[in-house]
């Protein structure tokens, strides 16, 4: 894997607001960071869910390595870089810290240690693919682009605003729906079952299940496993224009179809 970001859905409402979905990878070490911008809705690949020998020959094939290496100094980001001779030395050590975690990871999995507890030892070292959709992107692109930003996760804004500048928003009518990971070839379906399978897909950060397949079956049992688990977040992805610019939960002038999924349920009588 490598750095990317692509436009999965770039739609505009009558009212003006444009929003728009991507698909971002970037080292799982900047995470965190990624996750301070509270108006994304946002759903990630999960480690854990990854069977722990598939995240090893990741992290053997192809680690993540820091983009430079910062001379050290007092404050949260490095004004300089290392000499050349001190980043292929800072390198080498970067690697011999993977070799370690490679190798503690493989005994923990002697042990018969669970991946969602193993599977973290190699976080520093993974790719991370997210789905990310919003209506307001200017302070994330502000904050993550400078100069002072990690650059990690520099490089990721300045991919996403690239892709973003270069997409041309389709304007949606009221009643129409925003449905990332719904294909082409499958703008037949009623828009219902196109609002689900787009949350599902959304849930697993693919149109393809985890076997690597194209399945509507599996796309709506998962859905219906979200909404019975109230695992709600992928729901935040598809929605439908407003007929104002006000916010609904974190999008502006739009309204998630987690809104409706999320309202309580009728409390029988007797």
């Amino acid at each position: 894997m490598a750095y990317s970001a692509r436009v999965l859905l770039d739609s505009v409402a009558r009212n003006g607001v444009r929003l728009t979905t991507l698909e971002v990878t970037f080292p799982r070490f900047v995470l965190a960071e990624w996750n301070t911008h509270r108006l994304f809705s946002r759903n990630s690949a999960s480690s854990r869910a990854v069977p722990t020998s598939k995240l090893i020959q990741r992290v053997e094939n192809d680690p993540v390595v820091p983009l430079e290496w910062g001379r050290n100094k007092a404050g949260m980001s490095a004004s300089e870089t290392l000499s050349e001779d001190e980043a292929t030395a800072a390198l080498h050590e970067w690697l011999r810290a993977r070799d370690d975690a490679v190798r503690h990871a493989k005994a923990l999995l002697d042990l018969k240690v669970h991946k969602q507890e193993l599977n973290r030892i190699l976080e520093p070292f993974l790719w991370h693919t997210v789905i990310v959709s919003s209506t307001e992107w200017r302070n994330f692109f502000e904050l993550r682009c400078a100069p002072n930003a990690q650059p990690e996760i520099r490089e990721a804004a300045l991919r996403m605003r690239a892709a973003m500048d270069a997409s041309e928003p389709r304007p949606m009518a009221p009643g129409e729906w925003h449905t990332p990971l719904v294909q082409a070839d499958e703008a037949a379906l009623d828009v219902e079952t196109r609002k689900r399978v787009s949350a599902a897909r959304c849930a697993r950060v693919s149109y393809l299940t985890h076997e690597g397949k194209r399945e509507i079956d599996k796309d709506l049992e998962l859905y219906e496993r979200l909404r019975s688990d109230r695992h709600l977040s992928p729901f935040e992805h598809v929605a439908t224009p407003a007929d104002d610019q006000n916010f609904h939960a974190n999008f502006r002038g739009w309204i998630q179809m987690r809104a409706a999924v999320e309202k309580p349920r009728p409390v029988a009588a007797g």
